[in-house]
């Protein structure tokens, strides 16, 4: 089912590329959206891209984090500044290159043993993707990649940092989503 679901989302971004002889070039410079994708996974996630050039735009994602795992519980912020390169001269809508970092801080807290602390990670990687905005101004955009990422825990007194499981959320992980909004 991976390979299938992998193998989709390659043509979906390789047919722009051969499809069209003269890209669309977006007239709005400005895109807010909503990535679908997080909300499965208890993150609110808005982004903010704005056209730089022809073929270039800087995106800033902010995202909410609200998620258990085992006996730990994570909550907080997620910011994700990108730049995008856009090869085809067709900055906002169309295929991209995007390396990111990723800035993640949380307050932790553990229901077993009553810890308690905050956890700080910082990574960075790339995604490709391909985004669409319709005439009316709708956007989607299509996404994966990967990155890497490294934390520190700080507990409270009498804390154990051992007592939170950070394992989803340091080393080598994907990034994929689907976001939906519009352009101005």
């Amino acid at each position: 089912m991976k390979k299938i679901i992998v193998s989709a989302i390659l043509i979906i971004l390789a047919l722009p590329m051969v499809a069209q002889d003269k890209p669309y070039v977006s007239g709005e410079p400005n895109v807010v959206k909503v990535n679908t994708l997080s909300l499965l996974v208890g993150t609110g996630s808005i982004f903010y891209e704005r056209k730089l050039s022809d073929n270039l735009s800087g995106q800033l994602g902010v995202g909410y984090l609200s998620y258990k795992i085992n006996d730990s519980k994570f909550s907080g912020l997620i910011l994700t500044p990108e730049v995008r390169f856009y090869p085809k001269n067709n900055a906002i809508d169309g295929f991209y290159l995007a390396p990111y970092f990723r800035y993640q801080n949380f307050q932790l807290s553990n229901t077993e043993t009553n810890d308690k602390g905050t956890y700080s990670n910082y990574g960075g990687g790339l995604a490709i993707g391909r985004q669409w905005i319709t005439n009316s101004g709708f956007t989607m955009d299509l996404f994966f990649g990967g990155h890497y990422s490294k934390g520190n825990i700080s507990t409270e007194e009498g804390s154990s940092g051992n007592n939170f499981d950070v394992a989803k959320f340091e080393g080598f992980r994907m990034r994929i989503g689907f976001s939906i909004g519009f352009a101005f």
